[in-house]
């Protein structure tokens, strides 16, 4: 794994489950569009992996 992970909100949560929305506002993310750049670690990657159909990612 790298050192950090570029993560970007590619689709609205707006249909999602009250779960999503909550790990998509953890993961920093407001609006679709906008990036945050993350420690790579098993926290954000089970984060990811649990919304995957909602962002891109890529390492840095």
């Amino acid at each position: 794994m790298g050192d950090k992970i570029k993560i970007t909100l590619s689709r609205s949560v707006i249909g999602g489950t009250k779960g999503q929305r909550e790990t998509v506002k953890a993961l920093g993310l407001k609006r679709r569009g906008r990036s945050v750049i993350l420690p790579d670690n098993a926290a954000t990657r089970g984060a990811i992996r649990k919304v995957s159909h909602l962002l891109s990612w890529e390492e840095l």
